[in-house]
């Protein structure tokens, strides 16, 4: 039995997540769900989007699966999803995109990794005016952050069996910060001669990955460009609808979907659930049950590929309940 913190999430959020929960049912596995709050919900019910119970339940389970969150104005967090990152030390933001016969994308057969660190860079948040007309933003590379995740990025490429890690940078320009970045991913890359390495500065990445997706396969960078990265890498699969993801630390992993809680949607039943099905593969992985994880992403694939019981965005009319119980149907089928 694996004993999982379950933050439903805002807007769409409790719809996707019940949609999953009917898809690890089916595999059998079983999961106590522990329910903690966040966002909006935890605001009115706490008084604070990030309560300090939803935080120690992440800390003893050790794994959470969480839909999207909002976070509300005025609440004191430039973003909650920042907050529980810096908080439990998730420094691996790890962000497949995997090409899905069914979903709309002018390119095919993608299978794309993007491991982006996930607490420093732009993105620490040491920034402050100077003087009334001009903002400073201070960029923060360090090495032991470097370490870590270069090493997550091989570490990951070496047990699924991947070809090369890329590293991308701009230490052509930003010769200190990423130049510190690069030349520790050079050293990590030493340790793993089995495994092609290769370097890219970020702008010839992005047109690399529109001209040739294929020639890439795990990509590790600073926070910032896997902020951007990951995107442009959801937009060749057909979008962030298709997109998973998980923030991983050394003793804890929380599992989430890269896309919004988008409100305008919430109970109408009519939002993909795909991004949020394949993020709780991701988690089912991580806990070491291989065989059912693979089992939901044949399924989801299946789904996608006949375009019976797929939502609106995907070109059919089935609601995010009825295209949860499809993909259900075939994980159970698949056993």
């Amino acid at each position: 039995m694996h004993k999982v913190t379950l933050i439903q999430g805002d807007g769409i959020g409790p719809e996707i997540v019940a949609a999953t929960l009917t898809v690890v049912e089916a595999t059998g596995v079983k999961v106590a769900w522990e329910e903690a709050s966040a966002g909006e919900e935890a605001l009115e019910k706490y008084g604070t989007p990030l309560p300090e119970e939803t935080l120690a339940s992440l800390q003893k389970n050790k794994v959470g699966l969480k839909g999207p969150l909002t976070t509300p104005i005025g609440s004191g967090y430039r973003s909650i999803n920042v907050a529980l990152r810096k908080a439990l030390d998730l420094y691996a933001n790890l962000r497949p995109a995997k090409s899905y016969p069914g979903v709309n994308s002018p390119y095919r057969e993608i299978d794309l990794v993007v491991v982006r660190e996930n607490t420093e860079d732009l993105y620490a948040g040491v920034e402050h005016m100077v003087g009334l007309d001009a903002a400073e933003s201070i960029k923060i590379i360090t090495r032991r952050a470097s370490e870590r995740i270069v090493r997550y990025a091989f570490e990951y490429a070496r047990q699924h069996n991947r070809r090369k890690v890329t590293a991308v940078h701009k230490a052509n320009i930003l010769k200190l910060s990423d130049g510190l970045f690069l030349e520790t991913a050079r050293s990590v890359a030493a340790q793993y001669p089995e495994i092609e390495f290769e370097e890219r500065i970020v702008d010839n990445m992005a047109m690399q990955l529109v001209q040739k997706p294929h020639l890439y396969d795990v990509m590790v960078m600073p926070n910032l460009y896997g902020d951007i990265l990951s995107d442009l890498c959801a937009g060749l699969v057909g979008g962030l609808g298709v997109a998973p993801s998980a923030n991983v630390g050394d003793t804890v992993a929380l599992f989430e979907p890269v896309h919004g809680s988008a409100p305008k949607y919430r109970g109408e039943d009519k939002v993909n659930p795909t991004a949020m099905i394949l993020t709780a593969a991701l988690m089912l992985r991580y806990l070491g049950e291989e065989e059912a994880a693979s089992r939901i992403e044949r399924a989801v694939a299946e789904v996608l590929r006949e375009g019976k019981t797929v939502t609106y965005d995907l070109g059919g009319s089935a609601g995010t309940a009825a295209m949860g119980r499809a993909i259900a149907d075939k994980v159970r089928s698949n056993r």
